[in-house]
């Protein structure tokens, strides 16, 4: 049983590092779509992921289009803040894509468009929040994913 995680274009490198860790600790694949908003190289993504970074099942694309394009058969799961239905109300599958966006903007508008149906929030319950930490919201949908696959 394993999910795959994807990150595009990721902006902050500590969320990247903390998801890093996450990813091994939960035998899940990280995705990562350039570009990125720091170098691989930055200590902050060490730090975050500490010690761990290499023995992470990590892959690399130069852009979405090559993600996209490697993975096309895939299921996938988008996660926005604007979507309508809440991540609890999907059927998790094993090597599911969980595709998260970068920080600032999320995913872009024309990927939601295409993949609504396919396109799930976190709930939020106070008003005076837009999104979750992006770390934060890849745990929570892993592990939904885990339980539902356990």
């Amino acid at each position: 049983m394993s999910l795959n995680i994807v990150l595009i274009e990721p902006e902050i490198p500590n969320n990247t590092g903390n998801i890093g860790r996450l990813a091994l600790g939960t035998g899940s694949t990280l995705h990562l779509v350039k570009p990125f908003g720091f170098e691989l190289t930055d200590k902050r993504l060490k730090r975050a992921g500490l010690d761990y970074w290499q023995h992470l099942n990590v892959l690399m694309y130069e852009n979405v289009d090559e993600f996209f394009a490697q993975h096309q058969d895939k299921k996938m799961i988008f996660f926005s803040a604007s979507a309508t239905k809440n991540h609890w109300e999907i059927d998790y599958e094993d090597e599911m894509f969980l595709v998260f966006g970068k920080e600032s903007v999320g995913l872009p508008k024309e990927l939601l468009k295409k993949n609504v149906e396919n396109t799930v929030k976190i709930p939020l319950y106070s008003e005076h929040i837009r999104s979750l930490n992006l770390a934060n919201a890849v745990a929570i949908s892993i592990y939904e994913g885990l339980r539902q696959l356990d």
